[in-house]
């Protein structure tokens, strides 16, 4: 999970994203609101017009008990702009003991990696660049209910739209059995798994790459690795070329994340871990 300054640098991605008109998302009859006043009125009308969109009734029990999360509120309206330079972000992110780390994940999972760059393209150091920087290789995937977090901010007007389709993604996951409710827990803007995907992204690129039935972005590792190479393949990655500034893989790079310092810090780590 991206904490603190560095999740701003992800945020700053989000937030562009986030200005999208609403009628790209689902239009929903359901008021939004800018306090919990209206929060209990809000939800069973959501999971009105969440049915009338394919999600299932045991689905929506997921919903059951949720509450208006003060906390969330908190943290959207606090984002800071972020200011650190590549540099600086580089040095803090790149630790000896992560790239030890990642070199020894580069060795254990050295035969899944292998079939994921032949099937999508992208070298097993990039993939675990990306993981060791965004949860620390899964030790960090936040622990706030992805639920509640994606109802108070599909409820909240500032940018209902956007979180709304989060939310009935979310719901999608939960619907298809990919991970439990117990296990649909990450980042206070729902980021979800080993490496922090979006419910959009998880339900458009996730994949079932270890054949157990589940796309699972939380407990497998070769879930995770697969479909951030899917993630990547879909943002334009193009097997055997670069992907530093100015490179063809680059702009994939910031399909990840918009914010150049990050792009060029995955660059630079995978560049670590090879040598």
């Amino acid at each position: 999970m991206i904490t603190g300054i560095f999740r701003q640098v992800w945020r700053s991605g989000l937030a562009a994203v986030c200005g999208l008109p609403l009628m790209l998302a689902p239009a929903l009859a359901a008021p939004c609101g800018n306090d919990a006043s209206g929060f209990a009125a809000w939800l069973p009308a959501f999971k009105r017009e969440a049915q009338a969109q394919g999600i299932r009734p045991t689905a929506l029990r997921a919903l059951d008990g949720v509450t208006y999360d003060t906390t969330v509120i908190r943290l959207d309206r606090n984002q800071k702009h972020f200011k650190m330079s590549f540099e600086q972000f580089a040095a803090n992110r790149i630790s000896s003991g992560r790239i030890s780390r990642g070199k020894q994940k580069l060795k254990q999972y050295a035969s899944t990696l292998a079939r994921i760059e032949q099937r999508y393209g992208v070298p097993g150091e990039v993939l675990v660049a990306i993981w060791g920087l965004e949860t620390d290789y899964g030790v960090n995937q936040g622990k706030m209910s992805i639920m509640r977090s994606l109802a108070t901010l599909s409820y909240d007007c500032r940018r209902s739209g956007f979180f709304t389709a989060q939310l009935l993604d979310a719901l999608r996951i939960y619907q298809h059995g990919d991970l439990t409710l117990d296990e649909m827990r990450g980042a206070w803007a729902g980021e979800i798994g080993q490496t922090q995907f979006l419910a959009s992204s998880y339900v458009k690129f996730a994949v079932d790459f270890d054949g157990n039935g589940r796309a699972d972005l939380v407990r497998s590792a070769p879930d995770v690795l697969a479909s951030t190479a899917n993630y990547l393949r879909g943002h334009g990655w193009r097997a055997g070329a670069g992907w530093g500034p100015g490179e063809p893989n680059y702009q994939a790079l910031l399909g990840w994340n918009k914010a150049e310092v990050y792009a060029k810090t995955i660059g630079l780590f995978a560049r670590k871990l090879r040598n």
